[in-house]
């Protein structure tokens, strides 16, 4: 246990005269020197879909050692805008497409060949992939804004296949963290501002926040590109002002509070950051651990996350405990203005969460059987869900690779736009294509290269079915068991299809995985902190069961509300780490406050103290928090929109319900027995919430 006296000099010295302004120095120089040394630091593309082990993984190996790796198809299909048959005209216009398709191919075209309903027609040209999906995107642009420039009359044409599909992916990412950081940005400061009620304060903390996020988004790209790390930025910048924007909250809220008992408002700045340290330093190292656990999952987007926003949240920790009180203590009470707390100021303080609070202690099983049943009624909503999206479903709003793939499976074959590769020793060949040939929805196996010594055939496949719908993937798992059936073959399956089925078996390997540790880290941390045994376990199911709760309510309203079938396969995962790991941030801020009004109240009364000072803390916290993450749905794909639509779900009712209702119902039904083994001292008799002298500033 740290000494007490140790938090105090160090809290004393940095809210002083001279500490304060050392302090803002201090993180000044710092500031500069880190940025300056990170700038230009950019993280690794977002590629690695599947785990690296799987077999599409290997096939995209093998397919590096072929003379023309790094060329692909894009398919040019085109239709009549009225939806009618082609004409010869418009098959002729087509063919006047094809010298300036040339240019922009690695080789000839082919094509056009219409289809046999005579409504659709496809081009198929093989284009050099660049090194990243970005300059991939910027030949799927280039040769996009060609056929524009000479799109015949009475024709929709549309650019679609794989690659276009990577650089629609990578196009939507244009722009889309600086709109995801200023709409997250307006949503904390008008939140800040409602919470506040002061046209002075919210500026503080959300400039510390912002300036910890812009060092953040550079230290995590130089860590990316050290360690080699795909992750999504958008992700750790709501992470960190959310979180950075919640021990704020926690740290200005009791400064508050201090100041209706102290005149020298640097003493009640010390004292709160003596008292909210605990709780926001054992948030923030329950959240990280959790995230670390991420470095055991298969996927690489997913382990990819798990260090970078360790790192984010750190940064974060360090803005609010060592940046933030140094401003607050330079600036004092009159930031609060115009209600400035002053000694004295205290009656009515919290009176609508202790109301609240009262009542469910005074009925705790109705109020607790009310909540669980509102965890049970959002649990329903797993019946029906699917885990999932096809290639169209990915995209928020209709991206013209989709598009173009609608068209093309409505005339065509849909597996024209992705076909399956196989890769096989050449000597078998024609085995392989045999017996590919016969599973079911195979419409044509064709040999398309070999590697330079020969030892080596890519064979593509063309398949009925639509990519990544569940007959597809079923169908890749087919393909596979019939060619590794044929002996001295050594051929394995790969394609986008096949990468999308390993990456969703590789997310629910993840998720039996990372969840248990996740689980295990925050019961430990509830362990340490509370000193029970009792507390942790009930607690740890509580918050258990509102993150499931959560996912399946979210999954449901995707489903109902948004149209969107399944959730993305990295959703469930995601969205269980971050809501037990943020649940636990509640639960610590509440309990640690009731385990200390315990000492004095006893556990009953006491928890209805610790809901009074915190319940507005919380809840806004929470608020601020469920609105970051519903920010994530102004990005265009469909995996992030689902990410903070049940993150934010899941905040809302862990806020609302869980540490208002459930949790102070489960503490009055067990009263002083839930901190077993540990005791508490109350005063029996001692429940009418009138102020008590400070201790702080008897003397």
């Amino acid at each position: 246990m740290a000494d007490p006296l140790v938090h105090s000099r160090f809290s004393d010295k940095l809210t002083s005269r001279r500490g304060a302004w050392v302090g803002i120095g201090v993180a000044l120089v710092a500031l500069v020197g880190l940025f300056g040394l990170f700038s230009g630091a950019e993280a690794p593309p977002r590629t690695g879909q599947a785990p690296v082990s799987s077999e599409s993984n290997q096939v995209d190996e093998l397919l590096g050692q072929f003379p023309n790796a790094d060329v692909q198809s894009v398919v040019v299909v085109a239709s009549r805008a009225d939806g009618g048959r082609l004409t010869e005209a418009d098959t002729s216009s087509l063919k006047g497409l094809l010298p300036r398709l040339d240019s922009a191919a690695t080789s000839a075209t082919t094509g056009p060949l219409v289809s046999d309903d005579g409504g659709a027609a496809v081009i198929n040209v093989p284009i050099k992939m660049g090194e990243d999906g970005t300059k991939t995107a910027q030949t799927v642009e280039e040769l996009r804004s060609d056929i524009a420039a000479e799109a015949p009359q009475g024709l929709d044409v549309h650019v679609t296949g794989g690659p276009a599909f990577g650089a629609d992916v990578a196009s939507a990412f244009d722009g889309a963290d600086s709109t995801l950081l200023l709409v997250t940005v307006a949503i904390v400061a008008i939140l800040l501002i409602v919470t506040y009620r002061s046209p002075i304060l919210w500026l503080l903390p959300l400039i510390v926040v912002a300036l910890a996020d812009g060092l953040v988004g550079r230290v995590t790209a130089a860590a990316g590109a050290a360690w080699n790390l795909e992750f999504d930025a958008g992700i750790i910048s709501v992470l960190v002002l959310g979180a950075g924007t919640n021990y704020a909250l926690l740290l200005i809220s009791r400064y508050r509070e201090e100041l209706q008992w102290a005149e020298d408002h640097r003493l009640a700045l010390s004292r709160a950051w003596r008292k909210t340290m605990p709780a926001i330093l054992a948030s923030n190292v329950t959240v990280v651990l959790a995230l670390l656990t991420l470095l055991l999952a298969a996927i690489p987007m997913t382990r990819g996350l798990g260090v970078p926003a360790a790192i984010g949240l750190l940064i974060a920790l360090a803005a609010v405990l060592l940046v933030l009180p140094p401003v607050l203590a330079v600036c004092g009470r009159r930031m609060f203005w115009p209600f400035v707390p002053r000694p004295g100021m205290i009656r009515g303080q919290g009176r609508a969460w202790r109301a609240v609070a009262s009542r469910v202690v005074k009925r705790p099983v109705t109020s607790l059987v009310g909540g669980l049943a509102l965890l049970a009624m959002m649990a329903s909503g797993l019946f029906g869900t699917s885990i999932g999206l096809d290639q169209v479903e990915k995209f928020r709003v209709q991206s013209e690779s989709a598009t173009g793939l609608e068209v093309l499976s409505a005339h065509f074959p849909p597996g024209e736009a992705q076909p399956i590769f196989i890769v096989t020793e050449s000597a078998a060949t024609e085995r392989v294509m045999s017996a590919a040939s016969h599973v079911e929805g195979v419409v044509r196996t064709q040999p398309v290269e070999s590697t330079s010594d020969d030892a080596l055939t890519k064979i593509m496949v063309t398949s009925a079915y639509a990519p990544s719908s569940e007959q597809s993937l079923t169908q890749v798992e087919q393909l596979r068991a019939a060619v590794h059936s044929v002996p001295g073959a050594d051929a394995l399956v790969g394609g986008a299809v096949a990468t999308d089925l390993d990456a969703r078996a590789g997310n629910a390997q993840d998720l039996l995985v990372v969840a248990p540790l996740v689980l295990s880290v925050s019961f430990l941390v509830l362990l340490l902190l509370l000193r029970s045994v009792v507390a942790p376990v009930l607690l740890f199911l509580v918050n258990l069961t509102s993150a499931v709760a959560a996912i399946d309510a979210g999954a449901w309203l995707s489903r109902v509300l948004l149209d969107q079938p399944g959730l993305d396969p990295q959703v469930p995962l995601l969205a269980f780490v971050f809501l037990v790991a943020l649940g636990i941030d509640y639960t610590i801020f509440l309990v640690h406050r009731a385990r200390a009004e315990s000492e004095n109240l006893g556990t009953r009364a006491g928890t209805v103290e610790a809901v009074a000072h915190t319940g507005s803390v919380i809840t806004s916290a929470g608020i601020v928090l469920a609105a970051v993450f519903a920010a994530l749905g102004v990005l265009p794909l469909v995996t992030l929109g689902q990410l903070g639509l049940i993150v934010g779900i899941g905040v809302l009712v862990d806020t609302l319900v869980v540490r208002t209702v459930i949790v102070p119902a489960i503490f009055s039904l067990i009263g002083d027995r839930i901190w077993w083994p540990g005791t508490v001292k109350p005063q029996e008799g001692e429940s009418t919430h009138e102020p008590r002298e400070h201790p702080a500033y008897s003397h």
